[in-house]
């Protein structure tokens, strides 16, 4: 909104108070009657909304300080614009590609519960009355439907407040998030899913603000923050480092072995002709395509492991009901 409003030559200032009006969120309405209220008490704009940097974001704090700073605040919000609308759709691509193979999970989670409490109870019986020897599939699905009929809840709260404190711990410990977020990107599929979308926001970030005129190291701060993955945010976090000492963006680049060599070629070419914003625009491209390819295939990459997984459901049930119900149509011939 804001940025269409400036860009149609509304001031700043009118722009704020009418989003402050417009808007039907109680805190976002608060936020910027309150920057409306600094502006009118003669703040600036970067300071009034600096106030609120946790809820608007470093990224936006950047933009408008530039804005500022250049006298061209139109041109600002719309790459800032630009910038949050791709980070949203991004987030969005993949909830809406995780919905499905969440719910296939979950409808099979929920149908082998039901067949455990309410259908293997009746062939328990049938079991018993046998007085044999019963197979190994079988005891396993009496074991199993004997631990959910009788600490089914217990289980399921034990697992709650182990993912309570597991949680608790990961928030408030940076060593336990570093060996986690580090762990995750080794898992199969979550890993590139994590890597790739964080590489893209970075890279876009960065060109953006680069492009926009500011200073590299700035850009480099601004751009690491948003990396949620702290094992990626570390090894890009010493690219300013490096850069500070002297180290060209391209080798310190090429230290964080995030980037492939095809990268750090573009990247290079880019440093040395003067066009840096223009392939690292290339190099988000890159990770853009990567990550909009593993989101887009996401059912083609979890259905194999869904097959799996239903088969040896399927397969556990079969045997360990039909195993003995066959013995027993056995011994009757016998």
């Amino acid at each position: 909104q804001l940025s269409v409003m400036t860009n149609a030559g509304i001031s700043i200032h009118d722009s704020i108070k009418e989003v402050a009006n417009s808007t039907e969120d109680k805190r976002l309405k608060f936020i910027f009657q309150t920057i409306d209220e600094e502006l009118n008490q003669g703040s600036s704009l970067t300071n009034s909304i600096e106030n609120f940097k946790e809820e608007l974001g470093d990224v936006t704090l950047a933009m408008i300080r530039l804005g500022e700073s250049t006298g061209n605040m139109a041109d600002a919000l719309a790459k800032l614009a630009s910038i949050l609308q791709e980070v949203w759709d991004n987030q969005q691509k993949f909830k809406k590609a995780i919905r499905y193979p969440i719910t296939v999970i979950c409808a099979i989670i929920i149908a082998f519960v039901i067949l455990m409490i309410l259908v293997v109870p009746q062939f328990r019986e049938i079991f018993e009355q046998l007085n044999a020897e019963l197979p190994l599939p079988t005891k396993i699905l009496l074991n199993i439907e004997y631990v959910m009929t009788n600490y089914g809840f217990y289980i399921l709260g034990a697992l709650a407040f182990i993912g309570y404190l597991l949680r608790k711990y990961y928030l408030e410990s940076e060593e336990f998030q570093d060996k986690v977020d580090k762990y995750l990107l080794k898992v199969y599929l979550i890993g590139k899913i994590i890597f790739y979308s964080n590489m893209s926001r970075f890279n876009l970030i960065f060109t953006e603000l680069v492009r926009a005129g500011l200073p590299i190291a700035d850009a480099l701060d601004t751009a690491v923050i948003t990396v949620s993955n702290k094992d990626i945010k570390k090894k890009l976090s010493g690219v300013k480092i490096l850069v500070g000492r002297g180290v060209s963006l391209t080798e310190a680049f090429r230290d964080t072995n995030l980037y492939e060599n095809m990268l750090i070629q573009m990247i290079s070419a880019g440093e040395q002709s003067g066009s840096l914003d223009d392939m690292t625009g290339k190099v988000t491209d890159y990770y853009r395509m990567k990550f909009n390819d593993i989101i887009d295939n996401i059912s083609n990459y979890i259905e194999p492991i869904l097959l799996v997984f239903i088969a040896g459901m399927v397969l556990l049930l079969a045997l360990g009901i039909f195993l003995p119900m066959w013995d027993l149509s056995k011994a009757v011939k016998n």
